[in-house]
Order: C-alpha cells, then sequence, then structure tokens
C-alpha cells in the first residue's frame, strides 16, 4: 500500500520519470567522471521542471514551502538511481542551516538562488572523528580548524559553518579557505575536506540545539535515500533470479533462494516504514532508529544482492557493485549505527 499522499504520487512520478530519462547507469556513471561529481544539466531539469531544490524552502524566500515529506519522496527517488546531485547537502542541509539561524537578511539573500537551482551552499560542521563534534572553531568571526565529511565542500558557492557559537557563512573565495575532494568508497558522492586558517566570517546566528537539530534532518533525509536504493537492489535480484538459469531451471524456483529474496524485501519494507515514521514525526528518537535500521537493512539487501548475482556484481560494468558501494558508504554518513545505540538504548530505559 502506498503511503504517499495524491499530490506526493504525482511528485514521485515526475522525478522517477525524468531520472529514468536523464540518469540511467550509464549516465551515472558519466556524472561521476564529471568535474563536479554531478550531472549540472539534470539537476538544472530537476530544479527548473519540477522545483526539487525549492521544496524546502518558504514561499517568501521563492521556495514551494511544501513539506518534508515531499523532500522525503525525492530523496528517496534520487536513492533509487544513485544520482549523484546536491540535494541532501545543499538543498536540504544547506538550507534548514540557513532556515534555521532566523536571519532573515540572510535567508532573502542566499535562498532564492538555491531554489531556482543557480547557486549550492555547503555545509561544513564534522570533526576528523565524526560528526559528535566540530571540527572549526571561532574567535569572534574568525574560524580556526578543519571540515571533515563536507558533501559538496569543494565546488560549493557559500560556505555554511556550524560552531558552538552558531551558524556562520564564509564566501570559499577568502583568504585562508583551502578544500579539496577526498577519495571516498562511494564514487556516486563526493566528500571534501575544507580548511580554515584565520578566514573570516559572517555570523548568521542559529539555536544552541542546532547542530542537533540539523543532525535530526540529516538522517531522516539519508534513510529515504538508503530506502530508495535498497528497494533497487532488491528488485533488480529478483528479475536476476527469473531469469538466470542453473541446471535447467531459474534460480529463482530454488527454495532456498525464495527465502532469502522474501527476507530481502521483509528488510526493505520494514526500513521504508521506519524512514517514514521517522519523516511524519520528525523526531530526534526516530531519526535516530531510522539511521540504525535503515543503515543495516541496505548494507544486508545490498550484500545479498552481490552474493545472489554471483561473481558478475563486483565488476565495474554491473550495478550492484554501486548499491553495494552506497550501502556502506552512506552507512557511515552523519555517524555510524553503533554512535546511536547508547542513546536508544537509555531513552528505552535499558
Amino acid at each position: 500500500m502506498s503511503v504517499d499522499t495524491e499530490e506526493q504520487a504525482a511528485l514521485r512520478a515526475s522525478v522517477r520519470d525524468l531520472l529514468n530519462k536523464h540518469s540511467d547507469p550509464a549516465a551515472v556513471r558519466k556524472a561521476i567522471d564529471s568535474a563536479n561529481g554531478y550531472d549540472e544539466q539534470l539537476w538544472a531539469r530537476l530544479c527548473g521542471q519540477i522545483g526539487v531544490a525549492a521544496l524546502a524552502i518558504p514561499e517568501e524566500y521563492d521556495g514551494v514551502g511544501a513539506g518534508y515529506g515531499e523532500v522525503h519522496v525525492v530523496q528517496e527517488e534520487l536513492g533509487r538511481s544513485l544520482t549523484p546531485s546536491p540535494m541532501l547537502g545543499s538543498a536540504i542541509l544547506g538550507a534548514h542551516a540557513v532556515l534555521l539561524s532566523e536571519n532573515s537578511e540572510a535567508c532573502a539573500r542566499l535562498l532564492p538562488t538555491l531554489a531556482a537551482g543557480e547557486s549550492t551552499l555547503a555545509l561544513c560542521w564534522a570533526n576528523e572523528s565524526g560528526w559528535s563534534d566540530y571540527g572549526i572553531r571561532t574567535d569572534g568571526t574568525v574560524l580556526e580548524g578543519v571540515a571533515s565529511y563536507v558533501l559538496g565542500g569543494d565546488i560549493a558557492d557559500t560556505l555554511l559553518v556550524v560552531t558552538e557559537d552558531g551558524l556562520f557563512e564564509v564566501d570559499p573565495a577568502s583568504d585562508g579557505v583551502a578544500r579539496r575532494r577526498v577519495p571516498t568508497m562511494d564514487p556516486t558522492r563526493t566528500l571534501s575536506t575544507v580548511t580554515f586558517d584565520g578566514a573570516s566570517a559572517r555570523h548568521l546566528g542559529g539555536p544552541a540545539d542546532l547542530a542537533d537539530r540539523l543532525r535530526t534532518l540529516a538522517l531522516i533525509a539519508l534513510s529515504a535515500e538508503q530506502v530508495g536504493a535498497a528497494a533497487v537492489a532488491m528488485e533488480q535480484t529478483v528479475e536476476y533470479a527469473k531469469s538466470r538459469k542453473q541446471f535447467g531451471r531459474a534460480i529463482g524456483s530454488f527454495q532456498a533462494l525464495k527465502h532469502r529474496m522474501a527476507d530481502m524485501y521483509a528488510l526493505v519494507e520494514t526500513a521504508r516504514s521506519m524512514s517514514y515514521a521517522a519523516a511524519r514525526s520528525g523526531s530526534a528518537e526516530d531519526a535516530a532508529i531510522a539511521k540504525v535500521y535503515c543503515s543495516d537493512a541496505f548494507r544486508m539487501v545490498a550484500s545479498e544482492a552481490v552474493q545472489l548475482h554471483g561473481g558478475i556484481a563486483i565488476t565495474w560494468e554491473h550495478d550492484a557493485q554501486l548499491y553495494f558501494k552506497r550501502a556502506h558508504g552512506s552507512a557511515q554518513l552523519f555517524g555510524q549505527p553503533r554512535e546511536y545505540l547508547p542513546g536508544l538504548a537509555a531513552a528505552a530505559g535499558l
């Protein structure tokens, strides 16, 4: 049964149709090898024809003002095709960081071009150990330190820096700013390090719990992506099992393999339920549950996909290896699942 409203179903159909036409596996591989790590023309289509970058932005800043359910739909569809894009790092995290700052001047200046797909933001936050601490220190409006694992940080038009003192805006062309793309397990998602050495910044403000609120949003958006990708890994495996023959029979007819694919289906559907529950509640606890469950479910489904496809799955030409790499890469993003277990145990009174 569909979890979408009528409007969300129409949005899903539009996004999937566009991605089917312009983000097939060959196009994804071409985007991976491009200078920006994503297809700029496809991103322009997604923004211009569907308005994906404007979904999370209020109408007063030229956005759509849609609910988070619509953003969730887009994330799930982007995950299905493994489409590299600035959606997560810029249109979701970047946009929400500016909105959470409650700085009306910054919102009016940064969000309209973001909504139109004409500019991108990158959120600098984590240190080398992860997202549990800040990578950047502040002395007034001067920044020092290294932000790690920055989504799209090497090409963003504006850098946003999360610190203990709130949110700061930095021009990446400023003195004291150096950024570089780093190698990653998952070639469909680019990550960067951004170094600030006495860089001047503009303080935008933000609530005391800014990092916690952004983390919640990040985990929910990531879980949608994981669900979409896991669903396709399962679907591709089922189709392969129907056509691959062994001992004169399709391997999908063997009971042992039927059981394994049934388990894959159960993992995908349970992960979908976890992800959508988190999107609807917006709570930090539900977001952490979605992070843990969807990460593990996607990894298990991707691993089974590789096993059931056999040796062909680990070749570059086959898509299964890309889903496997996305599964393991996304599980580490915004903190490993095990980092959230103590908090969940405490919340459950264990």
